[in-house]
């Protein structure tokens, strides 16, 4: 009898991993105020934004940070198979990274201090977000061809100072320039668990024109896309099994655009962002806008009239849309950025949820 009662923990425990699968993974740079009203349980991974460089080793986190991160670990009680992770970098977070991992003390130094936050932090593991080996990042950021050679004796020696019991993961620009010009895909990938596609931001805030900054598959005017990305990686014989896609929680407002194409890929300038848990109330044909959807590249926009305005963003049809791709394409999963910019409940998280668990 006890055998049977074995083959079926083994069973129960089997469909648990593989409910789980894809990953379901969420950033979060706030101050933690909101976490216990999110839905935690939703994710497999929940991330902390962002750790930073001191020196050539990771900056010490403060009494604030330790505080947010005690409280992401407190949800392991709960939810014992989610991942607690750390973010290095992010945009403007990267001003000396370029020299520092050019160097093999840089390399061992940092590495080894990512060893003792993990530990101490009783953290799962870390996400690179250096923004960007090789390509250029914020203003005055330097960057250097050689990037793409030391990134990859970065992971490496993470990868000998980690081990098998943490976890590394790494984000990228999901153009093509970020994607052939930074990384070393054959020597990269078996010492890492994923590849996060930063597949947002497409259409940025140095665009003159507008488009869509988060659009599942390119269309006739914008070639950038999540589908665009992971076929680049395809042919560079990177495991899709360690691909993750990304999603948007967050909308782009140009200003300045001419009525023609309802705004669509047309010139404008970046105005502001807005949190897609306002969308609903904010961007509405009340207020004056007019809600459009590209069906060809799955992704929403709107147009006001009466302001020349101009929208971008994810709903969630066009998260249900990315959530069956990743699926049907046999992904490593989704992440988004961020969690503070979702509802609490029956916001973005949820239809990415429904999207990747239901059959």
């Amino acid at each position: 009898m006890w055998k049977w009662s074995l083959v079926l923990a083994v069973v129960c425990r089997l469909t648990t991993v593989e409910a789980q699968s894809p990953a379901l993974i969420g950033y979060y740079a706030g101050d933690g105020h909101d976490l216990y009203d999110k839905e935690i349980s939703k994710l497999t991974h929940l991330i902390w934004c962002f750790a930073h460089l001191q020196g050539d080793s990771l900056a010490p986190v403060n009494k604030a940070q330790d505080k947010v991160i005690r409280k992401m670990i407190g949800f392991k009680r709960m939810y014992p198979e989610l991942k607690v992770m750390l973010s290095f970098g992010g945009w403007g977070g990267c001003e000396t990274c370029s020299e520092v991992f050019s160097r093999v003390e840089g390399r061992k130094k940092f590495a080894a201090s990512v060893r003792e936050l993990l530990k101490r932090t009783w953290t799962d593991g870390i996400d690179l977000d250096w923004e960007y080996p090789a390509v250029q990042g914020p203003e005055g950021h330097h960057f250097a061809p050689q990037d793409k050679r030391n990134f990859t004796l970065l992971v490496q020696e993470l990868k000998r100072e980690l081990g098998p019991k943490y976890e590394i993961s790494f984000a990228v620009g999901g153009t093509d320039e970020c994607l052939l010009k930074g990384f070393e895909w054959d020597s990269i990938m078996p010492a890492v668990d994923r590849v996060h596609i930063m597949s947002y931001d497409l259409v940025h805030g140095n665009s003159a024109t507008t488009g869509h900054h988060t659009p599942l598959f390119s269309v006739k005017g914008q070639r950038a896309s999540a589908d665009r990305a992971v076929q680049l990686l395809d042919s560079l014989s990177v495991p899709r099994n360690k691909v993750v896609i990304g999603a948007a929680f967050y909308a782009r407002i140009f200003k300045n655009v001419e009525p023609k194409n309802n705004g669509l890929f047309q010139p404008g300038q970046f105005s502001r962002s807005l949190s897609c848990s306002a969308i609903d109330t904010t961007i509405t044909e009340a207020n004056g806008w007019v809600l459009l959807r590209d069906e060809k590249a799955a992704a929403p926009y709107a147009y006001r009239p009466s302001t020349s305005e101009f929208i971008t963003y994810d709903d969630s049809l066009s998260i249900a849309a990315k959530s069956r791709y990743v699926r049907e394409n046999g992904l490593g999963g989704i992440m988004f950025w961020q969690l503070i910019d979702d509802k609490n409940r029956g916001g973005l998280l949820d239809a990415m949820h429904r999207g990747l668990r239901t059959p």
